[in-house]
């Protein structure tokens, strides 16, 4: 997949990749996500801070119930499921925003499609619920699958990789022929930086992220606030914005199609003068 425009369609909303960059602005309604755990666990303070990043310039809005930061313990479906529903069901009752649910769980899934949903991002790329894909597929839903080498919980316990780029470009092209022979239509990949990966790996998928192109999907990444940035530029999480604008550049530049961020307005400018610069255009 080249820069050559493809379109999908979310709810009402039609997208067209290779135009410019789309954001997704992350929604955590948990309280222990790495970067803002517990500041929008409340869901009116979820729901308002969601209508900020769509004034910012949100193009999508991912919401998850449970923290997949290094080391998170795992979440129920049901306790997930209470987090996530009643945010996503008030968002669609008053916007037409693509709204995307973060979770791995097929019931989970069903129940954030059935509220208003247009998205699953599925961490584990359709692994961890065998049931997942025909969830996604019977809603006429689209995915973003990511690769994650080990869970949460153990994925930072020294991940050690053969060929890097060419073990994860073939985890995700089997998610995708997964998707696909599942019946859905719409699909978009995440080669899943921080997921069991040290700093060095996620400087060299960052670098050859152009590669995971040719699986002729959308291509998404997720480098906010990430730990790489912090180890590179010895600062904590609230402290991460500059670094987080260079990294969100240089994957733009390198061929995202949809960056997944915290800090929207400032992310919005970046993705224009990044795009500016890749497709040689104001």
């Amino acid at each position: 997949m080249s820069d050559a425009k493809v379109t999908y369609k979310f709810g009402e909303t039609t997208v067209e990749f290779g135009c410019r960059t789309y954001l997704m602005g992350i929604l955590n309604v948990t309280p222990d996500s790495f970067s803002d755990g517990g500041a929008f666990f409340d869901q009116t303070d979820a729901i308002l801070h969601a209508f900020q990043m769509v004034k910012d310039g949100a193009d999508i809005i991912d919401v998850g119930g449970e923290s997949t930061r290094p080391g998170a313990e795992h979440v129920t479906m049901e306790e997930e499921t209470k987090r996530v529903v009643p945010v996503i069901q008030k968002l669609r009752q008053r916007t037409k925003i693509p709204i995307s649910v973060d979770t791995y769980k097929a019931k989970a899934a069903a129940e954030a499609l059935k509220a208003g949903a247009n998205i699953v991002n599925d961490i584990t790329g359709l692994h961890a619920d065998p049931e997942i894909a025909e969830v996604i597929a019977r809603a006429g839903a689209s995915v973003v699958v990511m690769h994650m080498k080990g869970t949460p919980k153990d994925m930072q316990i020294n991940p050690v990789y053969d060929d890097l780029v060419g073990e994860v470009y073939g985890y995700l092209a089997g998610a995708v022929e997964m998707a696909r022979s599942k019946g859905i239509n719409q699909i978009m990949v995440d080669p899943g930086i921080g997921f069991g990966k040290t700093a060095d790996h996620n400087l060299e998928l960052i670098n050859r992220l152009s590669e995971f192109r040719k699986l002729g999907v959308p291509v998404l990444i997720g480098v906010s606030r990430k730990s790489f940035i912090g180890k590179i530029l010895d600062t904590p999480v609230e402290s991460r914005l500059e670094g987080t604008a260079a990294a969100v550049t240089a994957s733009i530049l390198r061929g995202a199609d949809i960056v997944r961020v915290h800090d929207v307005r400032e992310m919005r400018r970046v993705a224009m003068v990044a795009d500016a610069i890749r497709r040689q255009k104001v």
